[in-house]
C-alpha cells in the first residue's frame, strides 16, 4: 500500500512538472521578459529573445532527463549488485553448511585419520566463516568432553597421552581466531593428562574436575578460567597465564610454575605445596586464602610481606 503510494505521488509530481515545463516553453519568454516581447506582429529581435530563451530551456530540459537517466541507471546497478551480493551470500552458505555436514559426518567416524580431516575442516569452516566460529567451537569441545570422560581412578593409569583426534581437537580451540565468545568452552570432567597445550588461547575456559597431569600449558592462557578441583600434578605452567582465574580445591602439586603469571588470580583451597619453581613475588598480586598450601620457603616470605 506505501509503494503504491509513492509511486502515485511520483507519477502526479511528474505530470506536474511535464506541464509545467510546457508552459514554460509557451509563455516563458514572457513571463520572463514581457515588457519588451510583443504579443503581435512579432520582429526578428522578439524571435532573437525567444528561440534564445526556449533553446536554453529545452537544453536544460535535456541536462535533467540526462541526470535523471543516470540517477536511475546508478539505482538499478545498485539494486543488481545488492541482488548478487545476497544470491553469492546465499551460495556461500549453502557451500559452508555443506562442508560443515561432511566435517560433522567425518567426526563421528571411528577411523582415528577421517576424525582429523573433520576436525581440521571445522577449523576451516571457523576460519572462513566468522557467523559459524561459535558452533565450531562448541562443537570441537563437545567432541573433546564426549571421547576422554573423566574415568575412574583405577582407569587413570591406562593412557598417558591424550588420543591423536582430540590433541588435534584441543590445538584447533587453543588456535582458533579471536572472536567475542558470550561462552567459556567447557572442558569439565575431562581426562587431558599430557596433553600438549602450550601457548593455548583458553581464556575462560571451564576445566572444573578435569585431570591434566603432567600437561604442557607452557604459555598457555587461562586467564578468567575456572580451575575447581582441576588436577594439575606434574604440569608445565611456565609463564602460563592464570590472571583473575579461580583455582578452588585444585591440585597443583609438582607443578613448574616458574614465571606463571598470578595477577588477581583466586586461590582457594588450593595445593601448591610441591609446586617448582614458585616465588613469593609471583603471589604478591594474587588472592590466597588460608586453606592455600604453598612450599615452605615461599610460605614464609608470603607470611612475611606486608
Amino acid at each position: 500500500m506505501k509503494r503504491s503510494r509513492t509511486r502515485a505521488l511520483v507519477l502526479a509530481l511528474l505530470a506536474v512538472a511535464f506541464v509545467g515545463y510546457a508552459l514554460l516553453l509557451w509563455r516563458g519568454p514572457w513571463w520572463l521578459d514581457g515588457d519588451r516581447l510583443r504579443h503581435r506582429d512579432l520582429q526578428p529581435a522578439d524571435g532573437v529573445v525567444i528561440t534564445g530563451f526556449r533553446t536554453t530551456l529545452v537544453a536544460l530540459g535535456a541536462g535533467a532527463v540526462a541526470g535523471a537517466g543516470l540517477y536511475y541507471t546508478d539505482r538499478t546497478l545498485r539494486h543488481t549488485r545488492e541482488r548478487d551480493r545476497e544470491q553469492a551470500e546465499i551460495a556461500r552458505d549453502g557451500q559452508v553448511t555443506g562442508r560443515y555436514v561432511e566435517a560433522i559426518k567425518l567426526l563421528a567416524s571411528e577411523r582415528t585419520v577421517e576424525r582429523l580431516g573433520g576436525i581440521y575442516a571445522l577449523e576451516r569452516i571457523m576460519r572462513d566463516s566468522a557467523k559459524d566460529h561459535l558452533t565450531v567451537v562448541e562443537v570441537l569441545a563437545a567432541f573433546v568432553r564426549e571421547q576422554v570422560p573423566v574415568r575412574p581412578d583405577a582407569e587413570l593409569s591406562a593412557r598417558a597421552l591424550p588420543e591423536e583426534s582430540v590433541q588435534a581437537a584441543l590445538t584447533v580451540l587453543g588456535r582458533r581466531p579471536q572472536v567475542a565468545e558470550p561462552f567459556r568452552i567447557d572442558l569439565r570432567r575431562t581426562d587431558l593428562r599430557g596433553a600438549d597445550l602450550q601457548n593455548a588461547r583458553l581464556e575462560r575456559v571451564r576445566l572444573g574436575g578435569a585431570h591434566l597431569e603432567n600437561a604442557n600449558l607452557t604459555g598457555a592462557h587461562l586467564e578468567e578460567g575456572w580451575l575447581r578441583d582441576t588436577v594439575l600434578t606434574g604440569a608445565w605452567l611456565t609463564h602460563a597465564h592464570l590472571e583473575r582465574a579461580v583455582v578452588k580445591g585444585a591440585d597443583l602439586r609438582g607443578a613448574r610454575m616458574k614465571g606463571a603469571h598470578f595477577t588477581g588470580t583466586r586461590l582457594v583451597d588450593a595445593d601448591l605445596s610441591t609446586a617448582v619453581g614458585l616465588t613469593a613475588p609471583q603471589l604478591a598480586d594474587a588472592l590466597l586464602d588460608t586453606a592455600t598450601t604453598l612450599p615452605d620457603a615461599v610460605a614464609r616470605e608470603v607470611r612475611a610481606a606486608p
